[in-house]
């Protein structure tokens, strides 16, 4: 929507953005590079709920659903093909897409909230073409001791392919990743989840949404 000008017609990702008042939801504009028509639209807020494999994402989300109503969840894999599994250049299509699509579902009024791994990794979103559009985007992580993500893997059904030491050890490693991100920017807040069963998990989760948006 907000890439196709309705002056002269062009579509461009990169629509000059000029910046409301600071806010949840504040009221910009975006400028045609073209011919230059301006129109206003909702510069609001991403929120990304991230962590590796087993971290409890899809549980929180699952938990969630139908009981916060101030914003869209989300599950980042639902658009997912094979076509998106392009490395070299860090899956671009796909986080780009997702910004473009969460950031016309603001223009609603309510801001997304994105459940997935990679997509709570900021260097994959803050380059995208897309992130001009959000006032903000929050990331959160969902983190866990090494042996307690294993567990939870080797618990889920054979056909998910989650139990092989490969990829087991795969997520542990982003899992340390999260861990010791430390002071970077973008923060990224984190919820550890060792030790603590989904219900409290999916209260801290949701007062964490309550304050971001």
């Amino acid at each position: 929507m907000l890439n196709v000008c309705p002056a002269c017609g062009l579509y461009r990702a990169d629509q000059i953005v000029e910046a409301g008042e600071p806010g949840a939801s504040a009221a910009s504009v975006v400028v045609c590079p073209a011919c230059g028509a301006r129109r206003s639209f909702v510069r609001g807020p991403l929120l990304v709920v991230t962590g590796a494999s087993g971290a409890g994402k899809s549980t929180v989300c699952n938990r969630l659903l139908g009981h916060v109503h101030d914003a869209v969840l989300l599950d980042a894999d639902i658009l997912w093909r094979p076509e998106f599994d392009t490395p070299a250049d860090c899956y671009r299509t796909f986080f780009d897409l997702w910004l473009r699509l969460c950031k016309n579902i603001n223009q609603s009024g309510r801001p997304v909230v994105l459940f997935g791994a990679g997509i709570g990794v900021p260097a994959n979103l803050e380059g995208c073409v897309e992130r001009r559009y959000f006032s903000t985007i929050a990331y959160l992580a969902l983190v866990c001791d090494d042996d307690v993500l294993a567990e939870r893997l080797h618990a889920r059904p054979a056909w998910r392919a989650a139990g092989s030491a490969a990829y087991i050890a795969e997520h542990q490693q982003f899992n340390r990743w999260f861990r010791a991100y430390g002071d970077h920017q973008p923060p990224i807040t984190q919820i550890d989840t060792t030790g603590v069963d989904a219900a409290t998990t999916t209260r801290q989760v949701a007062a964490w949404i309550a304050a971001t948006i």
